[in-house]
C-alpha cells in the first residue's frame, strides 16, 4: 500500500460545466465552493475570467468573501484557481486579455492551457514551433513574476508525445523555464490507451522532475478512470477531475470514482476518513446543485452499486457482505439495498419483511404469501425496483401492520384547454375518521390538480403532507400494441424531510394509475412521520 499524498484538483465548475446539459450560476458556484472547502478540497477550478460574466461575478464574490476576516483559514484547505490561455502568437504577455484577467481575477492559483501537439501548432495556431514555445514560457513567466502559483495544462499531451515526443517534452520545458509550480499531462481527446499514458508519464517524472505532476483525462474512450489510476501509479501526485464524471463529449474522469478508488483500494490519502463517508451524499449535492440526473448506476456513490436483486446473491450476502460486496458500503455513504421482483427469492424478501418483522424466517407462510403477490402485480405491470415505498406498503398489509390512514372515497378530474396554465380541475371525497371532506382544485394537467386536491384536503388532518413534495412522475406504455388503450406504469417520487419513496400505479387509463401512485406516496408520508414506515 502507499503511503504517498495525492492532491485533487477539482475542475466540476470549468471544465464540468462545459458538458452538454451541465450549468451552473454564479450563486450555485459559490453554494459549490463553501461545500468542496468543508470536504478539503485542495484545488477548485471555478471558471475563465473574462470569458462570460458569471465568471467574472463569481471572482469578484469570492475575492470580497476571502478577505473577510472570519474566512481567512480557508486558502489552508482549499486554493479557488482561475482558468486560462496562454498569450496569443505573436503577443506579449503584458498585452494579452486573457493573462491580465487571470491576474485580476484574485485568485493565488492560476491554470494556463498551452499546445504541445505540434498538430495543433500548424494547423489550428498556424505557427511555428518555435513561436509556440516563446508563448508557453512567456505567459507563465509573466503570471509567476506577478506572484501567482502556476500549473501549465498540456493540451493533448499524449497524441503530442506520441506524433513527437522531443517537441512535446520541450512545450513541458517551457513551462518548468517560465517558472510553473505543476505541470497537468491532458489526454484532451480522451482517446489514449492506458499503457501509452503510463509510458507518458513516466518519461515526464524521468526527464524533467517537475515539483507537482498532475493528469488530466477524458473519457471519449471509456477510460478516463483507469487511466488516471494508470497515472498515479506511474508518478503523478495531483489527479484533475470532475464530480460524477461531467464534461464536454462524454465527460472527464469521475471523482466519485476515483477518490474511493485510490483512498479505499490503493492506500494513498485524499479526504480524511469522515468526508470519505460522506461522498455519496456530495456527489448527489453537485448533481442537484447542476440541476443534473443523478446517475444511479455509479460505482460506490449510486443507488444501485450495492443493490442486489438475485436471490442465491441476497442469501450469500446475509452471512458474509464480502461474497458479492467489494467494499462496505458505508464506508463511501452509501448502503446495500435488496431488490424485490418476480426474479428474486426468498432471502430477499425475508431481508425486507424483518424490517417490520425481526423475527420472520424465510419458511414463514408469509413469505410465501408476499412472493405470491409480487409476482402477480408484476405480471399485471408493476415493479417494485423503483417503486420500493409501494413494496412497504404491500409488505406491511400482508404483515398485518398497515391500516389506511384515509380513504379516497370518490374522484373526478377534467380539462378545458381554453381554461389558460391552470387548464384542469379535479374534485376529491375523502374519508378521515369520522370526517368527510370534499374539496377542489386546479392544475396545471389533470394529475397536477388531483395531486394539488389531495394535499389541500389532506393537510389539515396530516401536517407532514405539507412539509413533503413530489420530485418526479414518470409514465411508461407497458404495451403499444392498444394504442391509447395501452396499459401504463405510474412512478412517482416523493421526498420527505431526508427520505425519498418511489411508488408506483398500473392501469390502462393513466388517472387512475396516477391516482394510485400519488395515494401510496402520501399513505408513506403520514406513516412515517407516525413512525410506522
Amino acid at each position: 500500500m502507499a503511503d504517498k499524498r495525492i492532491s485533487i484538483y477539482d475542475t466540476t465548475l470549468r471544465d464540468g460545466a462545459q458538458g452538454e446539459g451541465v450549468h451552473f450560476s454564479a450563486k450555485d458556484k459559490l453554494f459549490y465552493m463553501q461545500k468542496m472547502i468543508e470536504a478539503g478540497i485542495d484545488y477548485v477550478e471555478a471558471g475563465w475570467p473574462g470569458a462570460n460574466p458569471k465568471d467574472d461575478e463569481f471572482y469578484r464574490t469570492m475575492s470580497s468573501w476571502a478577505d473577510s476576516a472570519e474566512n481567512q483559514d480557508w486558502r489552508l484547505r482549499t486554493r479557488v484557481v482561475a482558468f486560462g490561455s496562454t498569450c496569443r502568437v505573436g503577443e506579449s504577455p503584458e498585452k494579452s486579455d486573457s493573462l491580465n484577467g487571470l491576474i485580476a481575477s484574485g485568485a493565488n492559483t492560476l491554470t494556463i492551457f498551452g499546445k504541445t501537439w505540434k498538430l495543433h501548432v500548424e494547423t489550428v495556431l498556424r505557427t511555428s514551433p518555435q513561436e509556440n514555445l516563446r508563448i508557453i514560457r512567456e505567459s507563465v513567466e509573466y503570471l509567476v513574476k506577478a506572484g501567482k502559483e502556476v500549473f501549465f495544462d498540456a493540451e493533448h499531451y499524449f497524441d503530442g508525445w506520441q506524433d513527437d515526443p522531443a517537441f512535446a517534452l520541450s512545450c513541458l520545458e517551457a513551462a518548468m523555464l517560465g517558472g510553473a509550480k505543476g505541470l497537468v499531462l491532458c489526454d484532451t481527446n480522451g482517446g489514449t490507451y492506458t499503457r501509452e499514458i503510463t509510458n507518458g508519464v513516466q518519461i515526464v517524472r524521468q526527464e524533467l522532475s517537475p515539483a507537482i505532476l498532475g493528469i488530466h483525462t477524458h473519457n471519449d474512450g471509456g477510460l478516463a478512470v483507469v487511466n488516471t489510476l494508470a497515472a498515479v501509479e506511474a508518478g503523478v501526485d495531483q489527479i484533475q477531475g470532475t464530480w460524477n464524471g461531467f464534461g464536454e463529449r462524454c465527460g472527464n474522469a469521475n471523482l466519485s470514482t476515483l477518490i474511493p478508488w485510490l483512498q479505499l483500494k490503493l492506500g494513498y490519502q485524499l479526504l480524511e476518513p469522515e468526508v470519505l463517508h460522506n461522498i455519496s451524499y456530495l456527489s448527489r449535492y453537485v448533481a442537484e446543485l447542476a440541476n443534473y440526473p443523478f446517475d444511479e448506476k455509479q460505482p460506490f456513490v449510486g443507488r444501485s452499486a450495492f443493490a442486489h436483486k438475485a436471490g442465491m446473491h441476497v442469501d450469500a450476502v446475509m452471512k458474509n457482505n464480502r461474497t458479492f460486496e467489494h467494499i462496505d458500503p458505508a464506508s463511501v455513504g452509501n448502503e446495500r439495498r435488496v431488490l424485490i421482483s418476480d426474479q428474486s427469492g426468498k432471502a430477499n424478501l425475508c431481508l425486507k419483511m424483518r424490517r417490520f418483522k425481526p423475527e420472520i424466517e424465510k419458511d414463514d407462510p408469509l413469505v410465501e404469501l408476499a412472493m405470491e403477490r409480487i409476482k402477480n402485480a408484476e405480471n399485471e405491470g408493476f415493479q417494485y425496483e423503483t417503486a420500493e415505498g409501494s413494496l412497504d406498503l404491500l409488505l406491511l398489509e400482508i404483515l398485518g401492520k398497515y391500516e389506511q390512514p384515509f380513504t379516497l372515497e370518490d374522484y373526478h378530474v377534467w380539462s378545458d384547454p381554453l381554461r389558460g396554465e391552470l387548464d384542469s380541475v379535479a374534485v376529491v371525497k375523502v374519508q378521515v375518521g369520522d370526517k368527510q371532506v370534499h374539496i377542489a382544485a386546479e392544475g396545471d394537467g389533470p394529475v397536477h390538480a388531483l395531486d394539488q386536491a389531495l394535499r389541500s384536503t389532506l393537510g389539515a388532518f396530516f401536517p407532514a403532507i405539507e412539509e413533503s413534495e413530489l420530485t418526479d412522475y414518470k409514465v411508461r406504455v407497458l404495451d403499444g400494441s392498444r394504442g391509447t388503450g395501452s396499459v401504463v406504469r405510474v412512478v412517482v417520487e416523493t421526498k420527505h424531510g431526508v427520505n425519498t419513496w418511489g411508488t408506483i400505479g398500473v392501469s390502462s387509463n393513466i388517472i387512475k394509475a396516477s391516482a394510485k401512485a400519488l395515494l401510496d406516496a402520501l399513505y408513506l408520508v403520514i406513516l412515517s412521520s407516525q413512525g410506522k414506515a
